[in-house]
């Protein structure tokens, strides 16, 4: 299934920084649709794709070694605008006659810029004499720049921190105007594409879900359609954007394994039946899977079997109902574009918490994934469009597998309903505190031991748990959520109070670093 169309868009080009989905990130808040390729895209597809604008990005390589990646020369001829960022910067200089060498004085981390020149991409934001703060990472820095460029910017380690061709519209940037530690770097790509591009930023919401229920029920014509429901945010909204293109040739099936957070399987029934009149099959099938998991204790077979048995009660229910042509998966941007710049290296595995496994080749259903051009807040302002209640639009990502990876050991049903109470109440405070929407994800994980302690005037020999909170942009990277001890010793009484098999509370304060998992 294409991309919706979309007249006016940015081209942005992959050289393996870390936060190249930022800047994706910043021109969709600026109201200008976008997409992330390889650095290495085919020119000829990148005509046909007739960006408006193209981006550089950062990335790990060196501009000074001839083996490192390349722009396609293709985006300095094509008379478009072209913007690099860091190593996009220096690749565009290399390219096109300047000089890159290794610095003397490397920067990374917060630099300040002197602005010694006014420039289309500064305009209304850094004038001349401007000293601004910015985020810098790099080792090497332009020490030439190419015919045609002027200076516009300086910092201490950089005599090219900014440079500019007015002339042929193309411009670099030594820092990364991306992250939010360069505070004025959202307005700066904001005057790239508005600006530089000429692009309107008109794209929103309202114009995606009119454009997707076009594009879906093309693609689709008269076919019968399945989607595989999860309780989660994506498969919830690609649910609903589906039934509203195509109404009744769509059929969900909600496979329930009995390990979700308390409340939400039920959830799931009363609003997709009920209220959007979805048709919905309903399997719980807790008995097979806790049977199945029963004595598993190695987190990786625990989930290999859920995924198994997901894959076998769905195919099962999906017979029932005569099969469909069409698959829907909620399949968001992050997992196209790891997918691409990856080309199956480790993440697949690291991720494997999140998934329940993909279907056999057997069931030969073409996909439809009609959020795959979005991020997870833009599917989340998509859901709400739709008008799917603020409970599962808001909802913090639950893994595939369950409560039964927050579970370290062997599953069973007395310990999944420990769980749920636990969580409930854990969340029921971080809503009652209006902190919720302020957090990416929080939960609590029964850990693998028991402990001794005294309540009233009798021994308990029960379980602890962990409270896990973070904050995150991207769910790539996050950060462990300040709660205030009185917070947390409420939260910790009314567990051991209200949970018989809880007799200790313990807080995560864990960060997650690039390129770890976190408790599941």
């Amino acid at each position: 299934m294409s991309t919706p169309a979309i007249a006016d868009h940015i081209l942005i080009l992959d050289f393996g920084s870390q936060v190249t989905q930022l800047i994706a990130r910043r021109l969709r808040e600026a109201g200008v649709f976008c997409e992330i390729w390889p650095f290495d895209a085919d020119p000829t597809a990148i005509a046909a794709f007739s960006p408006k604008g193209v981006v550089l990005s950062g990335g790990p390589a060196s501009a000074t070694s001839q083996e490192t990646p390349r722009a396609p020369q293709f985006v300095f001829q094509a008379g478009i605008p072209v913007l690099g960022i860091c190593y996009g910067e220096q690749i565009m200089c290399t390219q096109l006659g300047g000089t890159v060498e290794r610095s003397d004085h490397q920067e990374f981390g917060r630099a300040e810029l002197d602005v010694i020149e006014d420039c289309a991409l500064f305009d209304g934001v850094w004038p001349r004499g401007t000293k601004a703060q910015v985020w810098m990472s790099h080792g090497d820095r332009v020490t030439a720049l190419p015919p045609g460029f002027r200076a516009v910017a300086v910092s201490a380690g950089a005599p090219f921190a900014a440079i500019a061709d007015d002339a042929k519209r193309l411009y670099g940037v030594q820092f990364h105007p991306e992250v939010v530690h360069t505070p004025d770097g959202a307005k700066l790509l904001a005057n790239f594409v508005h600006r530089i591009c000429g692009l309107s930023g008109r794209w929103t919401m309202a114009n995606f879900r009119e454009a997707a229920r076009s594009t879906i029920r093309q693609h689709v014509g008269p076919a019968k359609v399945i989607c595989g429901l999860s309780g989660g945010v994506d498969s919830a909204v690609a649910a609903a954007l589906i039934h509203e293109a195509i109404g009744g040739q769509l059929n969900c099936i909600f496979v329930d394994h009995g390990m979700m957070r308390g409340g939400e399987a039920d959830e799931v029934v009363r609003v997709f039946r009920d209220r959007f009149n979805i048709p919905l099959v309903h399997r719980d099938a807790s008995d097979l899977f806790f049977s199945a998991l029963e004595g598993v204790s190695d987190p990786e077979q625990k989930r290999k079997i859920i995924g198994g048995l997901f894959v076998d009660v769905f195919e099962e229910e999906a017979t029932k109902l005569g099969g469909a042509d069409f698959l829907a998966q909620g399949t968001l941007y992050p997992d196209v574009i790891e997918s691409v710049s990856t080309r199956g290296g480790p993440s697949a595995v690291i991720k494997s918490h999140h998934n329940v496994g993909g279907l056999p080749e057997r069931m030969r259903m073409k996909l439809v994934e009609p959020l795959r051009e979005l991020f997870k807040d833009e599917v989340r302002e998509l859901g709400r469009e739709l008008g799917l209640p603020e409970s599962i639009v808001s909802r913090h990502p639950f893994p595939g597998p369950g409560l039964a990876i927050r579970i370290p050991g062997p599953v069973d049903r007395a310990k999944v309903a420990i769980l749920q109470k636990a969580d409930l109440i854990f969340l029921e405070e971080i809503r009652h505190a209006g902190l919720y929407n302020d957090i990416w994800q929080a939960f609590v994980a029964l850990l693998p031991v028991r402990s001794v302690g005294v309540m009233g005037d009798s021994r308990t020999y029960d379980y602890a748990c962990a409270l896990r909170a973070v904050t995150s942009t991207d769910g790539m990277t996050a950060d462990v959520f300040p709660f205030d001890m009185s917070f947390l010793t409420r939260v910790g009484n009314r567990i051991v109070n209200e949970v018989r098999g809880i007799n200790r509370v313990t807080y995560d304060i864990t960060s997650k670093p690039p390129g770890t998992i976190e408790w599941e």
